[in-house]
């Protein structure tokens, strides 16, 4: 009986073993992290260098500028910001930017400073409502035909004001249905997203590969702030693990308001990303 029941043992523990397996071969870890650049946007405008510095030492990989006083490139012109992340083995992949009559020049830019990206960060004219929604449509669709010329996606990053519904439809999907897919691309920002009560997933479902591009964040609702990974209500770990739903190509950690100093939240993001198995 001891010998039967040892037996039984270990082909129930192999048998556990190798359904486990398969679990674990499919648990991914976070590569590749990315960081939208107004995060640290004081510590940028203070030192644009140092700061690239920082935050090459944290880890990040990716980058994402935006506007800011000193400019689209923080005071740097677009090929030095280009060259000093590249020596620190970083690449600027998008920028935040607005569409308005130098938009050729912001296109021309960006084509300097080798990035696959121009985000138009708020709409280019005000209202919600479809009509407006509509004419912001066709601004998109012209904004990109010129980055096409130089290589270059366009997209559109959405906060939570995007997602008021009209006749039933929230305008945010106006902006999806009145756009080509292959012109005009989105960068969902998940948190404003998931705080409006809206599924990122069901995005992904309903229009598949416009997406390439994330703003991955923690949200307080109850605040409406982002808060540093695992500190607010959206799941991070449920996110990453729909990155093939979405088609995203990078994603970019955002935090807008800290709990002590930008760079230490930067830091603390991505050291949770690190840890997290998906």
């Amino acid at each position: 009986m001891d010998t039967r029941r040892q037996f039984l043992k270990t082909a129930g523990g192999a048998t556990l073993g190798a359904l486990l397996l398969p679990q674990l071969s499919q648990a991914a870890t976070v590569k590749n992290v990315g960081i939208q650049l107004y995060t640290v946007r004081k510590e940028m405008l203070d030192d644009a260098v140092g700061t690239l510095k920082e935050l090459a030492k944290i880890g990040y990989k990716q980058l994402e500028s935006a506007r800011s006083a000193k400019g689209l490139y923080y005071g740097l012109q677009p090929k030095e910001m280009k060259n000093v992340a590249s020596d620190l083995g970083m690449t600027l992949r998008s920028g935040h930017v607005a569409i308005d009559e130098n938009w050729q020049k912001t296109v021309d830019q960006a084509a300097e400073s080798g990035q696959e990206y121009l985000i138009c960060s708020s709409l280019p004219s005000e209202g919600q409502t479809v009509d407006n929604y509509k004419r912001c449509a066709d601004t998109f669709t012209k904004a990109a035909e010129v980055c096409q010329k130089a290589n270059i996606t366009f997209g559109y990053h959405n906060h939570d004001y995007e997602f008021k519904v009209v006749d039933g439809k929230p305008l945010y999907d106006i902006l999806l249905t009145n756009t080509d897919p292959k012109l005009v691309k989105m960068e969902l920002d998940l948190g404003w997203v998931i705080v409006t009560g809206n599924d990122p997933v069901a995005y992904f479902n309903k229009y598949p590969g416009r997406f390439p591009l994330w703003h991955l964040k923690d949200m307080d609702r109850a605040k409406q702030e982002s808060t540093e990974f695992g500190k607010g209500n959206i799941n991070i770990k449920e996110m990453l693990q729909n990155m093939k739903k979405s088609g995203v190509k990078y994603f970019f950690v955002e935090q807008e308001e800290y709990p002590k100093t930008a760079m230490e939240s930067a830091r603390y993001d991505f050291e949770y990303l690190a840890k997290l198995n998906y």
